[in-house]
């Protein structure tokens, strides 16, 4: 058997290349869509990818299944509830696939999505005890799916989240404590709260460890599931179903290089401009109502944050980057990209009236700010976990997933200081809010922990 983990760090996600060597016959799961990494393997191993398997339709990127197909021929499968645009074979409860000795086998496990499996690995078709289970976002390591992506697909989190009751408690924690457990994400993934940074571990493993793997009734599983969910970022409905859809291929090519004037002509059109340079360089000089959305970090997630999926997109990259940007965007299923500015310190002298800079204060300057007669509005946009682990004292709580539908709770007649936990999610929004017009806003360099750090010292 050739078992192979991909594993994404941006988006936290991992696909799966398993085969017969053999026979050379290969099955592709939940592939990302810019796929050579997966065809320039099979080829160098002599392997036929023969179908590709989606444990669920994902909300937080755009699968890979169309673009695999296309280049190979290979069949797309589901589970049978699942209903795609586009032609796809439906894998029953129980079946099995066989690529010469190493066999699937088909295992439904719903609860995260409706019609979510997961794919039992054997070495030898005819072995007692699987290798492994794929577990796609029904089981990760430290914690399950969330159930309550859905709710604006029709589908309520109490409903599925006694779907993935029985799905983890009985059919997963069913399976023998050796079977290693390989999940379709990893820690940083909004589609739960308590992910390991492990990319693998076993059944016998998550019975001890995983809070949700203890036996427990259903009540006590639906309320720990459900509580305390990071919020959702804005894309996850789009490419929920987006990955029904037959959609457009990617077809990895590079971005258009635009001169300051094409640059200036597009903004004038109406695409927003997505900065992705570090915050300190975006803070020293950036076109006037850019974005600020840090290469070096979760990138596209947070991209599918604040950045509608119908707004054409203008890039604003670090040196030698806007291919990997463009990439990037497009894994969530962003193809508006209009094209990036060529050399943007050149371009920047060609521009200088519409650049503009951004405020970043320190802790001590804040703390001096919030002393005065007319202290600023403090916004923290971290995740609710987070905030429960402290705050500072009468901040505005707003995770940053939720600040695009929330600008109004923002008071607009007091200076805004925007903090999260380290300063990364801080310049994304404080950006954001500059986009909205509002004119007096800074974050706060080095975020709650700078803040922190400073009282304690004090």
């Amino acid at each position: 058997m050739l078992f192979t983990q991909y594993y994404l760090d941006c988006l936290s996600q991992a696909s799966y290349l398993i085969a017969d060597d053999t026979t050379g016959r290969a099955v592709l799961v939940d592939p990302r869509r810019d796929i050579d990494e997966y065809l320039t393997d099979a080829r160098e191993h002599g392997l036929t990818i023969e179908g590709v398997i989606n444990t669920h339709f994902h909300a937080d990127f755009l699968a890979g299944h169309l673009e695999v197909a296309a280049a190979t021929g290979a069949w797309i499968g589901y589970g049978q509830r699942a209903e795609t645009e586009y032609p796809s074979r439906k894998l029953a409860d129980g079946e099995r696939i066989s690529l010469g000795d190493v066999t699937l086998e088909i295992m439904e496990t719903p609860g995260h999505t409706p019609e979510s499996i997961s794919v039992l690995v054997y070495e030898h078709g005819a072995d007692p005890v699987p290798y492994g289970v794929l577990t796609g976002d029904a089981l990760f390591i430290g914690d399950v799916g969330r159930p309550d992506l859905l709710a604006s697909l029709g589908v309520t989190a109490d409903e599925l989240g006694r779907m993935l009751y029985d799905s983890v408690q009985r059919k997963l924690m069913g399976l023998p404590d050796e079977v290693r457990v390989f999940p379709a994400h990893g820690a940083g993934s909004a589609c739960g709260k308590n992910l390991s940074t492990e990319r693998q571990s076993t059944i016998g493993e998550q019975r001890r460890t995983n809070y949700a793997c203890v036996p427990m009734s259903e009540e006590q599983f639906l309320a720990l599931v459900t509580g305390g969910q990071p919020a959702a970022p804005g894309y996850f409905a789009f490419d929920a179903v987006l990955n029904r859809k037959a959609r457009d291929l990617f077809d990895g090519q590079a971005p258009r290089p635009l001169d300051a004037a094409e640059f200036a002509w597009a903004r004038a059109e109406g695409a927003v401009v997505v900065d992705a340079r570090d915050p300190q360089e975006f803070a020293a000089g950036h076109v006037r109502g850019a974005i600020n959305i840090p290469a070096d970090g979760r990138f596209a997630e947070t991209a599918g944050s604040v950045v509608a999926p119908d707004r054409t997109v203008l890039v604003v990259a670090p040196q030698d980057r806007e291919e990997e940007i463009v990439v990037r965007l497009a894994r969530i299923g962003f193809d508006q990209v209009v094209g990036y500015l060529r050399e943007p310190e050149g371009a920047f002298l060609e521009m200088v009236a519409d650049l503009t800079r951004a405020s970043r204060i320190t802790a001590t300057e804040l703390a001096a700010a919030l002393d005065t007669a007319t202290p600023p509005v403090v916004l923290d946009v971290r995740n609710a976990g987070e905030r429960e682990q402290g705050g500072v004292d009468g901040s505005l709580h707003i995770p940053l997933a939720e600040l695009t539908r929330r600008l109004d709770e923002v008071p607009a007649d007091r200076p805004v200081v925007v903090h999260c936990a380290g300063g990364y999610r801080s310049s994304v929004a404080a950006s954001l809010l500059r986009n909205a017009g509002r004119a007096d806003v800074s974050d706060l360099l080095g975020g709650y922990g700078a803040w922190q750090s400073r009282h304690a010292a004090v």
